[in-house]
């Protein structure tokens, strides 16, 4: 298994088409699979009975949720118990199909880039109830356990042996009172490959990934959605780190936020070769070793709307976490406040009380003409990020703003507290980029835009 490296490359670019599916290269050295989102109608937990806006707001109401967890693990360095992943209840947007051991067991798991470990039900005697599965070892020719002296067994805090030491034992703790146990094992992944982006297509390769390593768990306290978690950070354990140790992919990833306007396009989750869309003139940032190696953190020196600059005084950078988790962003006071002024300024429209007591600024759009003058009016907003060359981040309407109710577009930023300082830079704010990570390279972030970067 390959070291922990802190300094990582991450690319941005924008992606351009509708339908995010394109955003997957046509290149044979690495897979890409459908990254759903939890309210898309291929995802188990849609619900019909919703309106859009009101699944908007479900998702930036979980986004508190999903912040407190994020801020009570990067403080202590993983979670409570130095664990690298914290995840309760359901605030979760993302899952991802992996297909486990031999013959494959088709499972829908939780696709977090704010965590490291894999894990996932495993039974032998019960079956889950739907749209739960449970994975079956006897069943599988290809399982294996992770003995106590291995280097898995040590990479993971939380750990005791069985009497034989021929396996090691896990019980990991979330917060309030959530935790999973099990028994580190091996396995062999399958993984349904779409080349071209190809989501729909009926003949689709498979990567097969043997021995790896995840958590066979077979008891959980409190409410997990999916089968499982596919931790999708920067230490050992990751997917990502794994799949760069057993095959020639390196520790390459990206994925397409398809925006949540188009309720049946389908994002993509690329590996390998297929995550890269470097061009050289594209400006680089820095991206920033975490607590735990669990998040991927960027870092501002400033925020501009047109000609107004806002930035922390006696400070000159501020770091946030990219996080797939989270629909919602998250900025101190000292610089959202003053962004939402200038946005009043240059919208020039009637405010009305948010839907969501956590967000700052709304505007009723309902009338045909006050929603064209919204959208006439509503200005890019750029953020200055850390690295050579001073690279900037163009954020579009569509990435700050969200219909929460209908007829009311509100900003997609809330301010962090006391209770959760993290800064955050979430699903709303990533739609129609295309974001990947080198994690063998060295720390920089490129921007570019999509449509000319396809090849």
């Amino acid at each position: 298994m390959v070291g922990t490296v802190s300094r990582v490359f991450l690319l941005i670019g924008v992606v351009m088409t509708a339908q995010l599916w394109r955003c997957t290269a046509y290149a044979s050295d690495g897979f890409s699979v459908e990254f759903i989102h939890r309210d898309s109608v291929k995802s188990p937990f849609h619900n019909s009975s919703l309106t859009a806006p009101e699944r908007m707001l479900a998702a930036a109401r979980r986004s508190t949720a999903r912040a407190a967890a994020l801020t009570r693990s990067f403080v202590a360095g993983g979670s409570p118990d130095g664990a690298v992943s914290e995840v309760i209840g359901k605030p979760f947007e993302y899952l991802m199909y992996v297909n486990v051991g031999t013959p494959p067991t088709r499972m829908i798991a939780l696709a977090d880039t704010g965590s490291d470990l894999v894990w996932l039900r495993c039974s032998n005697d019960t079956t889950a109830q739907p749209p739960n599965v449970d994975f079956h070892p006897s069943n599988s020719s290809t399982f294996g356990r992770v003995g106590c002296d291995s280097a898995a067994c040590r990479a993971l805090d939380g750990t005791s042996c069985g009497t034989d030491g021929s396996s090691c034992k896990y019980d990991y703790k979330y917060a309030e009172g959530y935790d999973t146990i099990g028994v580190l094992s091996t396995e062999t992944f399958t993984f349904e490959d779409a080349p071209g982006g190809c989501m729909g297509c009926r003949d689709r390769p498979q990567l097969r990934v043997a021995n790896v390593n995840f958590g066979c768990t077979t008891s959980t306290f409190g409410v997990f959605g999916g089968d499982g978690i596919v931790g999708l950070g920067d230490g050992t354990m990751s997917l990502v780190s794994q799949i760069g140790a057993d095959t020639s992919f390196g520790r390459r990833f990206s994925y397409c936020v398809a925006p949540f306007s188009a309720p049946n396009a389908s994002s993509a989750l690329n590996f390998g070769s297929r995550a890269s869309r470097s061009r050289a003139r594209s400006p680089r940032a820095v991206l920033f070793p975490s607590h735990g190696n669990a998040f991927h953190i960027i870092a501002l020196e400033d925020i501009k709307i047109g000609n107004a600059t806002f930035e922390l005084p006696n400070r000159n950078r501020y770091e946030v976490v990219l996080d797939t988790g989270s629909m919602l962003t998250y900025l101190v006071r000292a610089l959202l406040d003053p962004m939402v002024e200038e946005l009043k300024r240059r919208i020039n429209l009637p405010t009305v009380v948010s839907p969501d007591h956590t967000l700052q600024l709304c505007y009723d759009v309902y009338d045909v003409n006050r929603r064209s003058l919204f959208e006439k009016n509503v200005p890019d907003i750029t953020l200055q990020l850390i690295g050579p060359g001073a690279p900037e981040l163009t954020l579009k309407p569509e990435n700050m703003f969200a219909e929460l109710q209908e007829g009311f577009m509100c900003l997609s930023v809330a301010p962090v507290t006391d209770q959760q300082p993290l800064a955050i830079i979430g699903c709303i704010a990533q739609q129609n980029l295309h974001i990947g990570y080198d994690l063998d390279k060295g720390a920089e972030l490129q921007y570019n835009h999509w449509a000319n970067s396809t090849k």
